[in-house]
């Protein structure tokens, strides 16, 4: 049984989970292509951070960041290497995007690298569109950048 819901991010069992991450994307890219948010970074205010989990085992993460202009940035998107192909990923993609429309994101964007193509494959079946690199991701040729346009919710 897996569930996702939002924790705060230091915590021992998320922490490691945070360094296997690490070391996921630095096995693949140089670490001036690792885009990572820290721990402290996690914890400001604008992140929310959710830690997805199976039989109470902390197995994936992902982050929304609130740039407080309508848009907003997925961070940390990770599901550990023996919990992958179980459908973590899109759980903690759903609950990324329901958090960000419930902030009034309309935009959502992510970035991720070339040699991710389960993970680029996921965020094209779930509506993302490549888009020119943006921010600290122009002109890196490690980094990818996708976009997804969500729906507005209505107010009563």
């Amino acid at each position: 049984m897996t569930s996702v819901a939002i924790e705060p991010p230091r915590q021992p069992e998320v922490l490691g989970l945070l360094r296997e991450s690490d070391l996921f994307h630095l096995e693949l890219y140089p670490p001036e292509s690792c885009h990572l948010l820290d721990v402290a970074e996690l914890e400001h205010p604008g992140v929310t951070f959710f830690v997805g989990r199976g039989d109470g085992v902390a197995l994936g993460t992902a982050a929304v960041l609130d740039r407080g202009d309508g848009t907003g940035e997925i961070k940390r998107m990770f599901v550990s290497a023996d919990a992958r192909g179980r459908g973590l990923a899109r759980s903690l993609l759903a609950a990324v995007e329901a958090r960000a429309s419930e902030l009034g994101i309309h935009t959502l964007q992510l970035e991720t690298g070339p040699l991710q193509h389960a993970a680029i494959a996921l965020y094209q079946r779930s509506g993302y569109a490549i888009i020119p690199n943006f921010g600290p991701y122009a002109g890196d040729p490690h980094s990818i950048c996708m976009e997804k346009a969500l729906p507005i919710p209505l107010v009563e």
